[in-house]
């Protein structure tokens, strides 16, 4: 409980403090009838981010354990017991696991035959608890492919539109992606629901190449709403817990879904993949989408028990070909235990693209799979967007080197979160890091259809490797670097 109390306490700290320096500055705080600041971008940023924190805080101290006490009491017990065991783990990995397997000698890739897909297939009904739907994915990179795509299909809703994201920035291009959701929002149902924390830290930084003169609205909520028939709900975080699922669904038949939110770097700065997503699996999508609406209402958990009892409606196409979800939700961390029993049977390869990577147990089980031969590659981005997380990253590098797996650094920022282990691919909203794989609302998309994962490959894998630079030397770590994993690892 010490952990999990100690980072609510920091944070509830640094809310406080910037709420207090708000005060000081509201009266310079303008904003005309349409939400929009009238003043210094970065001020307005600056005291948005403090009053909304201290919502934010006032809602999980005192709100939540009101209208939301399930979620709130799972919330703690799952952060506390995957914290306790995960800080085990990673003591017994890092102390003796680790330098014990080191000793082996790293042997040739053996260009073996990979796993069987269809025995694989049928165990993961058991290791996830449920048999797989179906449905057809059709991969798209880069904003560039992704938005001009879901903004003709949401031009083109002729009942509903819902967006399920962690980050709907304040920047000129998630204005103009509301401005389009407001009007259409006149002739069908438009429901927004965003994250409390994803959305509070997205506000605390302008995107590079964000125009100067450009004025952000002060709320997204007020923004999305006014003048509008759109719907916006903001999810709370019981003990620092986020939804970090980025879903858009046109009527409750066509779904997207993968790493990108919705914002400036998204479409213009960084690389990312989505997918766009036909057939059953959509329904399931859906219930999720509903689900989380209604626990965001004022009535929280009991809203969210009676959208759990009025079940999955079947609205999607029924064609395709198998697809499954797979979540991290409280006490199932349905992604980790798929990823990485799919890493432990693998025979031929393993192809990894992650922006965050912290996850010792990954990291050690993929050491094993290529001391059995197996070709591991893995693809970084050359520049993140967190410091903290490019520390991790590189002692992650290095022991990654020194085990015989290849790395690549992706020029520039790459939000890609996929993978493909000997024809299975898993796909969507998910790092490599305890808060993705453990403690956030996550949601990833996977499948061994051969023409899909062939798609992937072809249209992600390839290009990226051959684009990105393979790393060979060992990086020069500093003692802040390394104190700085260790605090990913707990924390991140």
């Amino acid at each position: 409980m010490t952990s999990a109390s100690n980072k609510k306490t920091n944070i509830a700290i640094a809310l406080i403090a910037a709420l207090l320096g708000a005060c000081a500055t509201q009266e310079q705080l303008i904003a005309d009838n349409s939400g929009v600041a009238t003043k210094d971008s970065r001020l307005v940023r600056s005291g948005v981010t403090a009053v909304q924190g201290g919502v934010l805080l006032a809602r999980s101290f005192h709100v939540d354990p009101v209208n939301r006490p399930v979620s709130n009491a799972m919330s703690l017990g799952s952060y506390l017991v995957k914290s306790t065991s995960g800080l085990m783990r990673r003591f017994a990995i890092g102390a003796a696991v680790f330098p014990s397997l080191e000793t082996q000698p790293i042997p040739e890739v053996s260009n073996a035959r990979g796993m069987n897909l269809e025995t694989w297939e049928k165990d993961l009904d058991r290791i996830v608890g449920r048999k797989s739907s179906r449905g057809t994915i059709n991969f798209l990179v880069d904003g560039e492919q992704y938005f001009p795509r879901m903004l003709d299909a949401v031009r083109d809703a002729e009942e509903s539109v819902d967006i399920r994201t962690y980050i709907f920035d304040n920047d000129d291009y998630a204005v103009k992606v509301a401005d389009e959701l407001k009007e259409i929002s006149e002739k069908v149902d438009v429901r927004v629901i965003f994250d409390g924390i994803g959305n509070l830290a997205a506000l605390r930084a302008n995107p590079e190449s964000m125009p100067a003169d450009f004025e952000t609205p002060v709320s997204m909520e007020r923004y999305l709403e006014r003048g509008s028939k759109v719907q916006a709900r903001t999810l709370s975080n019981p003990w620092l817990t986020g939804d970090h699922t980025k879903t858009t669904i046109i009527d409750r038949k066509i779904a997207f879904i993968g790493g990108m939110n919705i914002g400036r770097e998204y479409r213009y700065d960084w690389h990312d993949l989505m997918m766009e997503v036909r057939g059953p699996v959509v329904d399931q999508l859906q219930y999720d989408n509903d689900k989380a609406w209604a626990k965001a209402s004022v009535f929280g958990d009991l809203a969210n028990f009676l959208a759990f009892l009025s079940g999955k409606k079947k609205h999607a196409d029924r064609t395709g070909y198998p697809v499954r979800t797979l979540y991290t939700r409280n006490f199932d961390s349905q992604i980790y235990r798929a990823q990485l029993a799919a890493i432990r049977r693998a025979k031929s390869y393993i192809l990894i693209e992650n922006s965050y990577f912290s996850d010792d147990e990954t990291l050690f089980e993929l050491a094993t799979a290529r001391r059995r031969g197996v070709d591991v590659r893995v693809i970084l981005p050359s520049r993140g967007n967190h410091s903290s997380h490019d520390a991790s990253n590189l002692i992650a590098m290095n022991r990654m080197l020194e085990n015989g797996i290849r790395v690549y650094r992706f020029p520039g920022m790459s939000h890609v979160k996929a993978a493909v282990i000997d024809g299975w691919a898993s796909v969507g909203t998910a790092n490599f890091d305890k808060l993705s794989l453990q403690v956030n609302k996550e949601v990833n998309l996977a499948t061994s259809d051969e023409k899909a994962v062939g798609e992937l490959l072809d249209k992600l894998f390839i290009p990226d490797l051959e684009r990105s630079e393979e790393v060979y030397e060992l990086a020069d770590v500093t003692l802040q670097a390394r104190f700085i994993e260790v605090v990913i690892d707990e924390v991140l």
